[in-house]
Order: structure tokens, then sequence, then C-alpha cells
């Protein structure tokens, strides 16, 4: 009996030590950026115990104990990770992508995923939506959470809902044979009947947002990239299925009224946002609708119409014609006050290329400090993660840094140094 107590005591007295004397990591932080407020906080200390900010002290503190860590970024700016609302996590545009609709399969998918996604945690972004795949991206989200793949955070809509025909239907340009008659469970809506049934399939699949086209796109292989594909009806029951499980809507739309459809319907984000309006951008402030305008992709596409080769001849007329316009599109709205949330639409360009966008952001005047919180707090709380987008006690240690001062030269966050994603190390100097 009392040699039981013994080990009783012991193991409680284990227990107790290891809660008294946790490890934790102390950041020195030459400027850090908490991601909300302006100011800039120089010659600071962000203590870390397991995945959770414990503290921010001033100066350069130093570890308590010899098992603490010590992370010296001292010649750095520290920020919260990035969040990109615009990704695709299980591919990337380029000649190929056409033909491998048909030689790859799922697990072909799956295992270039990972790539994807660790290049895009080591790039600074350590959250992401996906929007819109094979439904891989779902079994990539669940892996990431569990631990057996490296990567950003991920919340994904599954595939992305299309009409018939148009941007998103995954049979477009295929011969009779294997076209079939794809339907609500591959996606592809007609009526509000098919919209509902589309939105539950989509939630009973896993989807942490639902995505509509519409409009047009750029890269299907569909002669249309601007017209409205979507009734506002049948939006409207989109926004009303998916707002019965929690859940919001973000619209893909290059033409104008396809956007004016979606915002009025309810939308929460337009994405690409190409040939907006000022109409369109007084009805995004109404609404509250943020806008997500993935310029990088927009420039890509462009450069890539000049290649022969790189896409179908039905797509290049479209990439030419809107591809250039988005950086323009996104100066004008920014500059009415259109509420803006930082996306890419990576995957259209190579993933890990993301903070391109704060350059393009930035050269149509858009404060760099803006640009950097449009990436953290914005789009945290665009998505409802209440305890991430800011450098402050008790939320998730989400933490990058770059060397320099981004808002002096915003082209340094391409260079990141360090990366943290819930207190785990994945890039260090």
């Amino acid at each position: 009996m009392v040699f039981r107590n013994l080990w009783i005591v012991t193991i409680v007295l284990v227990l107790t030590s290891n809660i008294l004397f946790a490890q934790h990591t102390y950041i020195h932080a030459g400027d850090l950026i908490i991601g909300e407020q302006e100011a800039v906080l120089d010659d600071v200390t962000i203590v870390v115990e397991d995945d959770i900010i414990l503290e921010i002290r001033n100066g350069f503190v130093e570890p308590e104990t010899d098992d603490d860590k010590l992370i010296d970024l001292r010649d750095h700016t520290v920020m919260p990770g990035f969040i990109d609302m615009h990704v695709h996590l299980e591919g990337e545009t380029g000649p190929e992508r056409y033909i491998e609709t048909f030689t790859l399969d799922p697990e072909d998918i799956a295992f270039r995923s990972t790539k994807y996604a660790r290049r895009t945690l080591e790039a600074g972004f350590t959250t992401v939506r996906d929007l819109g795949g094979s439904g891989v991206n779902i079994s990539l989200r669940d892996a990431v959470e569990a631990g057996y793949v490296d990567g950003p955070r991920i919340l994904t809509a599954g595939y992305g809902l299309a009409v018939t025909g148009g941007h998103g239907d995954p049979t477009n340009a295929h011969n009779r044979e294997l076209r079939g008659e794809p339907g609500p469970h591959q996606g592809v809506v007609d009526g509000v009947d098919e919209v509902r049934k589309g939105v539950r399939h989509q939630i009973k699949l896993g989807a942490d947002w639902i995505k509509i086209t519409a409009t047009g796109g750029v890269l299907s292989v569909a002669r249309e990239g601007e017209r409205p594909q979507f009734s506002e009806e049948e939006i409207e029951m989109v926004v009303e299925t998916a707002a019965d499980w929690g859940i919001q809507v973000a619209a893909h739309a290059h033409g104008d009224e396809g956007m004016q459809r979606a915002v009025r319907a309810g939308v929460k984000t337009i994405d690409h946002g190409t040939l907006m309006s000022e109409e369109t951008m007084e009805l995004m402030k109404e609404k509250g609708t943020f806008y997500v305008p993935t310029i990088t992709a927009g420039k890509q596409v462009a450069e890539k119409a000049e290649v022969d080769g790189y896409y179908p001849e039905v797509v290049r007329p479209k990439a030419r014609e809107l591809g250039p316009q988005i950086q323009d599109t996104f100066g004008d709205a920014w500059r009415a006050d259109v509420p803006i949330a930082f996306g890419t639409d990576a995957g259209v360009f190579p993933h890990g290329d993301n903070a391109r966008e704060f350059v393009y952001m930035v050269e149509t005047g858009y404060p760099e400090i803006q640009a950097i919180q449009s990436a953290t707090s914005v789009n945290a709380e665009i998505l409802g993660l209440e305890n991430l987008g800011k450098l402050q006690e008790g939320y998730i240690a989400d933490i990058i840094a770059v060397q320099g001062d981004p808002l002096e030269d915003i082209s340094l966050l391409k260079e990141m140094d360090f990366v943290m994603k819930e207190g785990r190390i994945y890039l260090s100097p």
C-alpha cells in the first residue's frame, strides 16, 4: 500500500513539475506588427507556451530556464501569420493542366497537394481558404489538422458550384462519351432545387464555405469570361441554404451584372471583381461585402496568354482581356472604400509566391500597413477565427518574420525567414 502511494506521489510530482516548468519559446522581435493597430512596437519579447502567445513583454527578455528556447529576430519585422482568402491547393495551372484531367487519379492530386501546402506554409501563409477543387482539398484540410501533412490551416469550399456549361463545369470540352450529365453531386446545378441540393451536398462532404461561379471565368474551356451564369434567385437560394448551416458564400465574378446579383443576394466575398463598376462598389459598401482582388492571378494569365501552347486557344483572348484589368480595379475599389480582403488565386500561379500580391496592391498606392492588415486581422474576422490574425496575449502562436522593414519595402515579404504555426517552428533563420 505504501509502495503504491509512493508511485502516486511521484506521478503527481512529475505532472506538477511539467505544469510549473513548461517549456517556453522566447522570440526577440526588433519590430512587431500586431496585425490590427497601425503602430509598430520596437524591441519586444514574445513568450510562447505550447501553441499560445503567453505574453508580450517590453525589451529583450532572457529565458528563465535552460529548457526554454530563444529565437533571435532582433533585426527582423515580426507579424501574425498571413491568411490567403483564395487558393487552390490541389494543383498549379500550366500547359499540362488540361490533359491532366484525364491522366491523374485522386491519389496523384493528393500527393502533389502536400507539396503545395508545405510551400504555402513556408511562404508565411499559415491559414488559407481553398476555393474549389475535386474534394481532395477536404481530405488535405483534415490531414493537416491531424498532423499527417505540414501545411497551412485550411478552410475549404470542396467543389465550387457552377451551372451546366459554365465556368467550373468539370466536363467542359469533353467528348460526348465522357461528358455525361453532371449534376449537384459534381457541383453542377441548374435551378433553385438543384442549387439547394448542391449546397447541402458540399456541406455533407465537409465544406467550410460555399463557392459559386457567378460569371464566366478565364481558364475554363468555355467561351464567356464575364457574363452572369447564375440567376439572382439561384444565388439567393445558395446563400439561404448555406446560412441554415452557418456557412458563408464566396462568389467568383468578373462581370459587373453577375457581381451585383451576388452582392444583392448576400454573398460574403466577391473574388476577382475585374469589371466592377462604381455602382457595384457602392452596393458592396452598403451590404458589407468584401472584395478579394487576386491581382497576381490576373498578371499571370495575361503574361502566359502570350506563350503559344500554354493555354487552349479559347482561353487566350479571355486571359488577355481580363487579366490586365484587375490591378486597376483594385486601385479604384480601395480608393472608394470598398472593404478589402487579401487573396491571390494561388494555383493559377505557383504556390508559395502568394506574397507577390502585396507588391501589386501597394503599387496602386494602397498603404503597406493596410495590405498586411488585410492578410491578418481582416481575413481572420471574415473567417470567424477569433484567436488568429493578431499578435496578442491569448492568441494562437502563428508568427512569421522577415529581415528588414516591409513598411518601407513591401517586397521583403516575398522572402520569409521565420514561420511558426501553432507554436511549432517550420522555418527559422
